[in-house]
Order: structure tokens, then C-alpha cells, then sequence
């Protein structure tokens, strides 16, 4: 949450700054602003979208090589002018943005105030500036550095001096933190999209250091002050390729990017006769036969992907999986141990819930696997081995192309367990991976419903509640179509097991509520039916998303939308589709804003 952009080059950087801020509004949008020095210290700030701050932008000369902006995702302070970002100190000499949470701000708010410094804001970031202040004696770095062991908390940080204007300052204490090297010219940002305007080679900024950037160099030290080496790498993703193209929005975009993403996903990972390769796991065959438990961890979206990575390792593998919740799972006291791997899985590779997962499995003894699409990420430098989804930039907050490539590494990931454990005939596995690569071509066709879809949209996008109901893999797939409509639509939504309802949920099926059921070919393909059934005899509407060729489902179902065939566990992947445009197109026709959903961000990096 919270997107930052740092400039200092030869070009004004005010237009740099307000570019990268459009790429990052994702990660939050109650509130914006920007701090640019050109001799003094200008700050211009407003609540709403950047749309606001651009506006008052407008009738403003502020010129200036060097500056930061930063969009704003609250949590301390209630979204408005004042309690946007940047913050300043009593002089105004000192200007600070901030990603995460200051636990600990309530205690330094009140050190600072009996020291006659004055705080204009309700945030927890003003009291970094006011600290500042007071540690700043000419190097803006050392005032960093000896400020960060006074606050406690998971956060991001960069600030500028008034007194040292060529030179912009961040520190990374949990939160994300990315440079970016250009040519006479270098950035800071919360995020890869922000720099690609300007360059593809960034730094991520590791755990617990602090970067100095400037226009002709870039230096990073730990907390001591003790220089660090800078290692580029490049990034693949396109300029382009964080825009819409065409799209009305986002997320739409991104549903239809899918296909590519699931084949970029499982290209260089398998060879012409099935066999797998996973050497990004950084473990050997005997760790992996040694292996007696797997835990998931992870968060929404994340967790309905990981739902389905435990049915297939333990049809596939035959070893016991655990999945939690990520900001669960450390307060229950698991049991690890060095048997145990520990799968995390975030999109961002930041979600905090997941990072704070990954630590105590790691202090456990667990070898953690990272499943992420962001190169460079807290998780994926934390973990023992990671395994990319390579989906590209998804701007849209609702995660889509994400989730299925997540599945798809999921389905690789268990499939290689299973090699290496000998626990299928190379054949067996062959035929399972032919599977995986049909499923660019099956989703391709689960994405041509949409017409289908937004008929049924205009149908029920007034209902005051949709339930979603599924078993075996089409019960992680009824939560996710249920998060899906409620996260951009804002219309209640609940995702069942099907055989849960009369057990309680039944009691809210009356006469015309929809009900939306997974009703794929499978081992319960009849139970489905018989719930179904239930429900129907109540008065509810049925939507079913159906296997190709089924000719029982439309007795039954008011509505049916046939998806693709395809192997029993990967079933998700195609169902997902027509689950995510129906949000979609409910979303639109609600007048509701489908890329940036209210209350959301991106990338949640505080507990």
C-alpha cells in the first residue's frame, strides 16, 4: 500500500514524479502529494485521486531536479489535505513520505510534543520528519540511520533535505523499496512500474538498508553506515505492457492477458517429453524426498490458489498439506521443523501478513518455497527458493492473472514433487503436463463467454446477495468468484462448500436470490447436482459454469455457461474466467470503479 517516487537528474522533477504516481495509484488513492526543492522546500498536497493533486498542480511553477511524490493508502489519520504525504518538520526543511506503520508513533508523538515540536497531522509518518529534525547535524543519510532503531514498526522511508538538495535518502525496514539506475539520473520507488519511464535496471533495496540517491550515483549502507554493493538487474516487462491497451480498464485487460501469462508461466519449466525442472527451488532431490509436511501460507486471492496447490500435492504427492491463513498461521504456534516446506504465496512478494509467515517457518527450521510475480521482493530474497509467476505488471487491484498463473506454478510445483518422489509413472506425469498446456488454449475460450456473461451481469446486478457454491476444487473457486464480486462491486457476496448448506447458509436462499454454482465434471459431480437441487427447490436462480458437452446441468440450471474440459484439479483455472468477468461486468454496470476498488490496495503491507 501507499506508492512512493523519488527523482534527482538533470530534468525537472516534477513531470517524472506525477508520471511515476499514475503507475503506482494502485497502491493506494485517498490522498497524494509531491515535495520538490529548488532552492526551498515546495509541498503540494491533496485528498482524492491524483486526479485532485494534478489539479492543483496545475496553476503552480514549481520547478526543481530533484523531488518525491507519494500516493496514499490511510491508516493513521483519516484521508485529507493535511494528512496526506510528504510531511515536514517545524521548519520546513525536512519533507518524508512513508509506506507501512510507526507502531510505536503514539509514544514518540508525545516525546516530540513535551520537546516543543509541533505536529500538524493525525499520521504516524510526521513524527519521522519532527525526528529528524532534531538528528539531522549535515549528512541527511547518517540522520537516517540513526533515527531508524527509535522506530518500530514494518515500513518504507524516504526523505529530502532542504540543506543537501541533490541528494534523495529511503530506507526499507519491511515495506518495499526499488532504485532505479538511469543514465545521469537515478530514482527511488515502491514499485517496478514507476521507474520503467526512465530505465529497466533497478536495485531492490534489501532488509534493514538505507539508499542514497543521487544524479550520478547510487550508494546503499546498512544500519551502521557500512557501504553495501549495488547489484542491477534488468527487468523484462515492457513500457507498454503497464498500460491499458485498448481496454477500458485494467483489470479487464489483464483478464484477457491470461492465456500469455499461463504460458510465460510454464515456459522453461518443462522439456519436449514432460520431464520438470524446478533448480529455482534451491533444494536437492534428497530434501525433497525427506519432506514429510507442506504448509501454505498466504492471503486472500493468494489463499484460494494455495486451497487448490493442497488438493493436487496431496492427490499427486501423497504427503499431508496445512494451509493457513498468513496472519493466522504464526499466533496458532504450527509445528515446524526442517521436514516441513513452507509454500508462500503472494503476488507482490510484500504482503506483510505472508513475509511475517515466512519468518517464523524460516526460524522454525522449514524450508521456505516463495510463489510471487514480483522479481526482487521482501519474500522472495527471504525465502530459500522462489518460483516466479511470470505475469507481468497487474495494475488492476482485484488479482486475476495472477491468481491462475499462481495455480499454474502451484500445478508445476506439485507435479515436480511427484517426479522427484516417484510417486507417478513418467507417463502419468507426461499426460498431466500435456494438461497444463492446453490451458492457455481453454481459458482463451472460457474468456469468449464474456458475451454470455454480461447478459447474465444485466440479469442480476441488482440482486442484494449472490451466493457461490462448489466441492473439491470448485469450492477454492466459489470463494474466489464470491471475493471477486464483492471486492469490485461492492454487492455481498458469499463462496460456500456446496454441502455446507444445510448446515446454515440454506436458511438465506428465498425466492429469486441467485446462486452461482461450480458444476464442472468431477469425482462429485453428482453431489453438486443434488445441492443444486436443494436450492432450487427454495426459489434460488442457478447460474452453473459447466464442463462442454454436459447435457444433465441445464435441467437443472437457469442459466449455464460451458467451460472447456480439462483434468479434474485444473479445473479452476478455466472456471475462474467467467467467474472474474461476471464481477467484472457487475462491477461496471454498479458504476463502480473495477481497477481501483474502495477501501483496497494493491499490496498490503501492514498487519
Amino acid at each position: 500500500m501507499c506508492g512512493i517516487v523519488g527523482y534527482v537528474g538533470p530534468d525537472e522533477a516534477l513531470p517524472i514524479i506525477m508520471e511515476g504516481l499514475r503507475r503506482l495509484e494502485y497502491r493506494g488513492y485517498d490522498s497524494a502529494g509531491v515535495a520538490v526543492i529548488d532552492g526551498r522546500m515546495t509541498v503540494v498536497k491533496r485528498a482524492g485521486k491524483l486526479s485532485e493533486l494534478a489539479g492543483a498542480l496545475e496553476s503552480q511553477a514549481i520547478t526543481g531536479r530533484a523531488g518525491m511524490g507519494h500516493t496514499r493508502w490511510a491508516t493513521h489519520g483519516v484521508p485529507n489535505d493535511v494528512n496526506a504525504h510528504p510531511h515536514l518538520d517545524c521548519d520546513e526543511r525536512v519533507a518524508v513520505i512513508h509506506n507501512g506503520i510507526i507502531e510505536n508513533f503514539q509514544d514518540l508523538r508525545d516525546e516530540l510534543t513535551k520537546a516543543g515540536h509541533i505536529l500538524v497531522s493525525d499520521t504516524d509518518t510526521e513524527c519521522v520528519a519532527h525526528l529528524l529534525e532534531d538528528a539531522y547535524h549535515g549528512d541527511l543519510a547518517d540522520a537516517v540511520r540513526a533515527v531508524l532503531p527509535r522506530l518500530t514498526g514494518a515500513y518504507a522511508l524516504v526523505v529530502t533535505h532542504t540543506d543537501d538538495p541533490g541528494v534523495i535518502v529511503g530506507a526499507k525496514v519491511s515495506s518495499p523499496l526499488v532504485v532505479g539506475l538511469g543514465h545521469g539520473e537515478n530514482l527511488l520507488a515502491s514499485d517496478i512500474p514507476a521507474l520503467l519511464q526512465r530505465t529497466r535496471t533497478v536495485v531492490p533495496v534489501a532488509e534493514n538498508q538505507v539508499v542514497e540517491v543521487r544524479q550520478d550515483s547510487v550508494r546503499i549502507t546498512d544500519l551502521e553506515g557500512n557501504d553495501v554493493a549495488v547489484q542491477p538487474m534488468e527487468v523484462g516487462w515492457e513500457l507498454a505492457a503497464a498500460e491499458k491497451g485498448g481496454f477500458d480498464d485494467f483489470m479487464l485487460k489483464e483478464i484477457h492477458e491470461q492465456p500469455t501469462a499461463i504460458r510465460d508461466t510454464l515456459r522453461g519449466r518443462i522439456d519436449k517429453r514432460g520431464n520438470l525442472f524446478l533448480d529455482e527451488l534451491k533444494m536437492s532431490e534428497d530434501q525433497i524426498r525427506d519432506f514429510g509436511k507442506v504448509f501454505v501460507v498466504a492471503c486472500g486471492t493468494s489463499y484460494h490458489a494455495g486451497l487448490v496447490a493442497k488438493y493436487a500435492i496431496e492427490h499427486w504427492v501423497r504427503i499431508p498439506v496445512e494451509i493457513d491463513i498468513a496472519s493466522e498461521f504464526r499466533y496458532r504456534d504450527p509445528v515446524l521443523d526442517t521436514t516441513t516446506m513452507t509454500l508462500a504465496v503472494s503476488q507482490s512478494g510484500e504482503t506483510i501478513d505472508t513475509l511475517e509467515a515466512v519468518r517464523h517457518a524460516i526460524h522454525q527450521g522449514s524450508h521456505v518455497i516463495a510463489v510471487t510475480n514480483t522479481v526482487g521482493s521482501s519474500i522472495a530474497r527471504e525465502a530459500a527458493g522462489v518460483l516466479y509467476t511470470h505475469a507481468g505488471p497487474e495494475r488492476g487491484v482485484a488479482g486475476t492473472k495472477t491468481f491462475v498463473t499462481q495455480m499454474a506454478a502451484l500445478y508445476v510445483l506439485a507435479l515436480y514433487l511427484a517426479q522427484v518422489r516417484g510417486e507417478m509413472y513418467p507417463a502419468e506425469i507426461a499426460e498431466h503436463v500435456e494438461s497444463l498446456r492446453q490451458l492457455p488454449r481453454q481459458v482463451e475460450a472460457a474468456i469468449a463467454l464474456e458475451g454470455q456473461v454480461k447478459e447474465l451481469a444485466g440479469r442480476y446486478y441488482q440482486a442484494p446477495d449472490i451466493l457461490f457454491i462448489g466441492r473439491h476444487t470448485g469450492f477454492p473457486a466459489a470463494l474466489e468468484g464470491a471475493l471477486k464480486l464483492k471486492e469490485i462491486s461492492y454487492l455481498h457476496a458469499e463462496g460456500y462448500p456446496a454441502g455446507e448448506l444445510k448446515h446454515g447458509p440454506i436458511a438465506l436462499i428465498e425466492d429469486g436470490v441467485p446462486v452461482v454454482a461450480v458444476a464442472t465434471d468431477c469425482h462429485v459431480y453428482p453431489k453438486v447436482l443434488s445441492n443444486i437441487q436443494e436450492v432450487k427447490a427454495r426459489g434460488a436462480r442457478v447460474i452453473a459454469v459447466a464442463t462442454e458437452g454436459d447435457e444433465r446441468i441445464g435441467a437443472l440450471a437457469d442459466h449455464v455457461l460451458f467451460v472447456p474440459r480439462t483434468y479434474e484439479l485444473l479445473s479452476p483455472v478455466t472456471v475462474t474466467v467467467p467467474l472474474q468477468l461476471f464481477a467484472y461486468h457487475i462491477a461496471k454496470l454498479r458504476g463502480c470503479d473495477v481497477d481501483q476498488p474502495r477501501n483496497l490496495a494493491k499490496s498490503v503491507t501492514v498487519e
